[in-house]
């Protein structure tokens, strides 16, 4: 008899997942207001919502931390350890990457990201932010996956999985557009150079938090 996964556990590393997940998705929350405030004509609070981050980026950490010493050693799971190491690392990979977003903003802070690029800015940032939302009900649906092995619930996950790749596709498309219109834009190469820079760091969130679904696809593989 195969024995749920979850019951091998005193606490279920899946809701250390989704905690991980919910405090990854507020950090994206603080994340899109600081951008809002840089475009805006008197921000004087995105250092604050810089180290808001920051302090939402420890907590994270402390959660993966317990996850990691959570796991008995020796338990027999129906998926590799590595797997879930790979997760949690690439769902950590979101808030390190919102993080460098924001630290390159701040390294040049004037002239900043150029004003003619702020819309096409505020729909990039609620392009990444989708996949991210999409994380903890990824995390929820697979934690009553383990519970139960219904082949109706792995498709569930599986739907979820799917719609977080679309989006992480249009936030590419969205992320070549600005790409072009930054190299051809008529001013000084530094301030080409950070935006590009900008724009990467911002678009390699949307990236991980794909790379996350790609690997909970794994752990729900038969």
């Amino acid at each position: 008899m195969r024995l749920p996964f979850l019951s091998l556990f005193m606490t279920s590393p899946f809701d250390g997942l989704f905690e991980h997940a919910e405090k990854v998705k507020e950090c994206a929350w603080k994340f899109q207001q600081a951008i809002e405030c840089h475009f805006s004509n008197d921000c004087k609070s995105f250092s604050e919502f810089r180290e808001e981050v920051v302090k939402l980026e420890h907590e994270a950490d402390s959660i993966k931390r317990r996850i990691r010493g959570h796991l008995p050693k020796g338990a027999i799971m129906p998926v590799d350890k590595f797997q879930l190491f790979m997760y949690i690392r690439e769902q950590d990979h979101v808030l390190d990457s919102v993080k460098d977003s924001l630290d390159l903003i701040s390294f040049r802070t004037e002239p900043g990201i150029p004003e003619e690029l702020g819309k096409d800015f505020a729909i990039f940032i609620d392009s990444v932010i989708e996949p991210i939302e999409k994380l903890t009900l990824m995390v929820s649906e697979a934690k009553k996956y383990f519970d139960t092995f219904s082949n109706k619930q792995r498709e569930i996950v599986k739907d979820v999985i799917h719609g977080l790749r679309m989006a992480e596709h249009e936030a590419d498309g969205i992320e070549d557009m600005i790409k072009e219109k930054i190299l051809n834009m008529q001013t000084d190469p530094v301030t080409v150079f950070q935006t590009f820079r900008v724009v990467e760091a911002i678009g390699s969130i949307a990236d991980h938090a794909e790379n996350a679904g790609d690997m909970m696809r794994a752990m729900i593989a038969r």
